[in-house]
C-alpha cells in the first residue's frame, strides 16, 4: 500500500485506541443523546391529554435507541461487501414494500406512508432511501469504466431513481424523493459522470420538480405558505409562523431546557418534524448551531472514510460511505432548512434526534455502514495488504 494511502488511513482512524473513529463515534452518541432528552422535552406535556405517563414517549424513544445501537453494531460487523452482493434483492424488495403500501398502508393525515405491525408504524421510504444509495454504490462500482457514457452513467439508474419517485409520490412523500434523488445525485458526480450529464440531469430535476409542484393543490398551497407564512397563520402557515415564534423566543442562549411554550400544543409535530424549533427555543441559537455542527462533523467523517476506503482499492465500501454521509446531512439539512423557514415544509424527520422507530432504526444502520467502513479499512492498513 503506498505512503499516501497509509496515511489517509491513519487519518481517517482517528480512534485507533478503541478500534473505531472516536470523532464519529462522539458524533453518533452525542447526536442520540440530544435526541433522547430533546423527545423528553418537547413530549412531557402530551401525558395529560393522552390520558398516559409523561414518560411514555421517552421511553418508546429510549427503546427505539436501544435497538438502533443493536442494529449498528451487527451491521458494523457484517463484511462491507455482504451488502454490495445483496444490493439488488434489497432494491426489489423496497420497491415491494413500496407497491404493497399503497395497497394496505396505514392512511394519516391524507398521506399512505405507514405499516401496522404490532402497535409499531413502519415506514418503508426509510428503508427505501438507505436500499437506493446501497444500490447506487454498487452500481458506481460496477460501471465504473463506463460512467461517461450517458446510458450507463445516468440512464439506467435513473430509471431506478424514477420507479422509486412514482411510488413516492403516490403516497405522497415528496420529500423522501428528493432526499433520494439529490443523494444519488451527488454519488454520481462524484462517482465520475460527465459535467455535461451533471448539468443536463440538474436541469431536468428542476423542470420535473416545478412541474411536480405546480400540478399539485396541496404543494402549491405549501410553496405559497412557505413564502409568506404569516399571510394565513392560523391555517396554511400555522406550522411555520408556530416555528418560527419558537425560534425567536429562544433568542441566542434559549429561555431554558423544559421552558418551552411552543410545544404545549402550539406547535404542531413538536417531537418530530420541528423538533429542532423546539431545541431553538430552549437552547437558542447556541443550541441549533450545536445540531448543525455535529451533522457538518459526520459528514466531514463520512468523507474522510470514504477517501480511505478508495485509496486502498475499496471502490464500494467509498462510495457506501459517501451515500451514506450524504443521505444523512441531506435530510438534516432539510429538517434545518423547513424550521428555519428558508425550505417549504417536507415532512421529513431530523435524523437521531426526532421522535421515531423506522427513522432512529434506519439511521442507526446506516452509521453501522459507515462504522464497517471505516473497521475494515483499518484492517486493511493493520495488515499491510
Amino acid at each position: 500500500m503506498s505512503s499516501i494511502a497509509i496515511q489517509a488511513t491513519r487519518n481517517a482512524n482517528t480512534g485507533n485506541s478503541i478500534g473505531v473513529d472516536s470523532a464519529l463515534l462522539g458524533v453518533f452518541i452525542s447526536l442520540l443523546m440530544i435526541g433522547l432528552v430533546m423527545v423528553f422535552s418537547s413530549t412531557i406535556a402530551m401525558g395529560d391529554l393522552d390520558l398516559q405517563t409523561n414518560m411514555h414517549h421517552f421511553w418508546r424513544q429510549l427503546l427505539h435507541m436501544a435497538l438502533g445501537v443493536s442494529l449498528t453494531i451487527v451491521v458494523a460487523s457484517i463484511p462491507v461487501w455482504v451488502w454490495q452482493r445483496l444490493s439488488v434483492p434489497l432494491l426489489l424488495v423496497s420497491l415491494l414494500l413500496l407497491a404493497v403500501l399503497l395497497l394496505i398502508g396505514v392512511e394519516v393525515n391524507g398521506s399512505q406512508r405507514w405499516f401496522s405491525v404490532t402497535g409499531f408504524r413502519v415506514q418503508p421510504a426509510e428503508i427505501a432511501k438507505l436500499t437506493m444509495v446501497i444500490y447506487a454504490a454498487s452500481y458506481l462500482t460496477r460501471k465504473q469504466a463506463e460512467l461517461h457514457r450517458f446510458s450507463q452513467g445516468i440512464l439506467n439508474i435513473g430509471m431506478v431513481l424514477a420507479a422509486f419517485g412514482l411510488l413516492l409520490l403516490l403516497q405522497p412523500d415528496f420529500g423522501s424523493f428528493v432526499v433520494i434523488t439529490a443523494t444519488v445525485g451527488l454519488m454520481l458526480f462524484l462517482g465520475g459522470i460527465r459535467i455535461s450529464h451533471t448539468l443536463f440531469c440538474l436541469s431536468l430535476a428542476g423542470i420535473v420538480m416545478a412541474v411536480l409542484i405546480t400540478i399539485s393543490d396541496y404543494r402549491m398551497q405549501r410553496m405559497m405558505s412557505f413564502r409568506d407564512p404569516w399571510a394565513d397563520p392560523f391555517d396554511t402557515g400555522f406550522q411555520l409562523t408556530q416555528a418560527l415564534i419558537a425560534i425567536g423566543r429562544g433568542e441566542i442562549f434559549g429561555v431554558g431546557l423544559g421552558a418551552s411554550i411552543q410545544k404545549l400544543y402550539y406547535l404542531p409535530h413538536a417531537n418530530n418534524d420541528f423538533i429542532l424549533a423546539v431545541i431553538g427555543e430552549e437552547l437558542g441559537l447556541l443550541g441549533i448551531l450545536l445540531v448543525i455542527a455535529l451533522f457538518a462533523l459526520l459528514l466531514h467523517r463520512a468523507l474522510v472514510i470514504s477517501r480511505a476506503a478508495e485509496l486502498v482499492g475499496k471502490i464500494y465500501a467509498a462510495r457506501l460511505a459517501q451515500g451514506v454521509g450524504f443521505l444523512l446531512v441531506f435530510q438534516a439539512a432539510i429538517n434545518i432548512g423547513v424550521n428555519l423557514g428558508v425550505l417549504p415544509t417536507k415532512g421529513l424527520t431530523l435524523p437521531f434526534i426526532s421522535y421515531g422507530g423506522s427513522s432512529m432504526l434506519v439511521c442507526c444502520v446506516a452509521m453501522g455502514f459507515l462504522f464497517a467502513v471505516d473497521r475494515q479499512t483499518r484492517m486493511r492498513d493493520r495488515s499491510g495488504l
